[in-house]
């Protein structure tokens, strides 16, 4: 294998490298000309922008056709000869075009020039020239896999000297060394960002989940805020900018408190994956919570800072305090229409039930969009703009979109898309869980879930069928307290959790359980996942399915 300096393989790249076709060629001019062969075909199509921005999508893509599991610790040696060895101030001359592109990785130098114009994440990677990827590489445990390894291996043009390692080594840190703790029950998805959900039949087992069982969605490293010092900045009003304390939200405006569901928008994306691979974390069925949340209304926030209605902007944008190494932000926007509705109820939430908000779910203050899919519901919020566009971020423009089942990533267009807001009539079962065994003499099976519709429609009925959806029967619905007047209609924020008690079909040896949930709108969950899927994985909806079997008794089998 023959190196040369100007062969480009950069850090959030090489975890993309085995995205396209797995034949062999260099077919787009972006790995050498032909001194470097390599049986890697990558259609730059099929790479998202913002991997260091942290979205989903990218990082399971990167799995989706390799089926390395175990990260590895040394990059295999690409020459038995030996490197020249390069002081860190050498490698520092290596930051423009002109000059080279040079990185370091654990002792190693490498040389990304060539490929810098075709990196899907922009000018980000030049903020890697001259320096370390282990800050960058941090952000996200996927550049860990052996093959991107593997293939930065190709790319070597020296070592550090070890003077300088040492320096580099005691200068890199962790982003994610100071995240809180989490609950050692939930089922994890990833651990940097921080992905988990509750166990599934812990969601039916109480209408406000705990807070340590709701389900964190984070997309970086989550920030360490200090109360005293917190600023939540306004722009986009007519007066100019505001910016308040966290005491005075709590001093100055009358506190609110809502009770509402928040979904992932990727909640059930497992189902998804059994139809046909799709790209992004393998949610089970409980990336879905409900709290009690309490704040401030936004829209008192905005009129008290002078906004009024019939001017040009339509959006509000909201920007996180979580950030990447680059310094870019987490953000969302939702319509103008729904942040200062007098029943949008939407808050700047600094209570969780009942307590200060937790570090994983926005501390000090975080957006509750009711009825919304979970990513506008910003945590740890720094700013809030009133803008004629959407937001700009990666998570509004390139992600959280649905597309049909014949788009894939070679054709996909992210621009053709609406981003995600209210989310369709969703339910799943929680309880009996996927391969229980019933026992023939209790006669009867107990099935229990939750049923929830995005936009404040309440769910109005859950049928349930035993037989695969040959027959049903309707589901007892449970919502708060008992003498708790029914919601608004169209305001209906919370989920439903559903019971049902039936006798067990006689003769059958194994059951079907399915349910589906109709909204007061009628809307009804579609039967099946094939006509739905996406190469997301969003807004999976279809009927919720788990087989059990019925054990017969010693008496029954005499």
């Amino acid at each position: 294998l023959s190196l040369r300096p100007g062969t480009a393989s950069p850090a959030p790249v090489l975890a993309c490298t085995r995205w396209g076709s797995s034949g062999s060629g260099n077919s787009g001019g972006g790995w050498g000309s032909g001194q470097h062969p390599r049986s890697y075909a990558p259609q730059w199509s099929h790479m998202l922008a913002g991997l260091l921005a942290g979205t989903g999508a990218v990082l399971a893509y990167g799995l989706h056709q390799n089926q390395a599991e175990q990260a590895a610790t040394t990059i295999p040696p690409a020459s038995k000869t030996p490197f020249p060895i390069f002081s860190q101030e050498e490698v520092y001359k290596h930051r423009t075009p002109a000059d080279g592109i040079w990185v370091t990785y654990k002792g190693g130098v490498y040389d990304i020039t060539e490929f810098v114009a075709m990196h899907p994440g922009g000018s980000k990677i030049l903020l890697a020239a001259g320096g370390a990827l282990e800050p960058f590489w941090a952000m996200y445990a996927v550049h860990s896999q052996e093959h991107v390894l593997e293939i930065l291996s190709e790319y070597k043009v020296g070592e550090l000297s070890p003077e300088d390692q040492k320096q580099q080594s005691a200068s890199s840190s962790d982003p994610y060394s100071t995240d809180p703790p989490r609950h050692p029950a939930l089922r994890v998805n990833s651990q940097k960002p921080f992905n988990g959900e509750p166990p599934s039949e812990i969601l039916s087992e109480n209408y406000i989940t705990p807070t340590a069982f709701f389900f964190k969605r984070n997309h970086l490293p989550v920030p360490k805020v200090d109360p005293a010092t917190y600023r939540l900045e306004i722009e986009g009003l007519p007066n100019g900018p505001v910016s308040l304390s966290l005491e005075d939200l709590k001093s100055r405006f009358p506190k609110h408190t809502v009770t509402a569901t928040l979904q992932c928008a990727g909640n059930r994306r497992s189902e998804m994956n059994k139809v046909k691979q799709v790209k992004g974390l393998n949610w089970g069925i409980a990336a879905i919570s409900n709290a009690t949340w309490s704040g401030v209304l936004l829209r008192d926030v905005l009129l008290d800072a002078g906004y009024k209605s019939g001017g040009t902007a339509k959006h509000v944008q909201f920007e996180g305090l979580d950030k990447d190494v680059t310094g870019t932000t987490y953000g969302a926007s939702i319509p103008l229409g729904k942040a200062v509705s007098e029943e949008g109820d939407v808050l700047l939430a600094y209570e969780m039930n009942g307590e200060d908000l937790p570090a994983d779910h926005g501390f000090p203050l975080r957006v509750v969009v009711p009825g919304t899919v979970g990513a506008r519901n910003v945590k740890w919020l720094g700013k809030i703009i009133l803008s004629e566009e959407e937001s700009s971020s990666h998570w509004q423009q390139n992600d959280y979109k649905g597309f049909s089942p014949s788009t894939d990533w070679d054709t996909v267009d992210f621009k053709s898309a609406p981003a995600i807001q209210e989310l369709p009539v969703q339910s799943a079962i929680t309880q009996p869980a996927e391969g229980a065994v019933v026992d023939r003499s209790m006669e009867e099976v107990t099935v229990k879930g939750y049923a929830w519709s995005g936009g404040g429609r309440e769910v109005v009925r859950v049928d349930v069928s035993l037989d695969g959806g040959r027959t049903w029967q309707v589901a007892k619905l449970r919502g708060g307290e008992e003498d708790e007047p029914p919601p608004p209609p169209g305001r209906a924020w919370a989920w439903k959790l559903w019971e049902l008690t039936a006798p067990l079909p006689e003769d059958a040896q194994e059951l079907e359980i399915v349910c589906k949930a109709v909204d007061s709108s009628y809307n009804v969950q579609p039967d099946s996942m094939a006509p739905i899927w996406n190469l997301r994985g969003v807004l999976s909806n279809a009927w919720h399915r788990v087989r059990v079997t019925v054990n017969e008794d010693a008496e029954d089998e005499e």
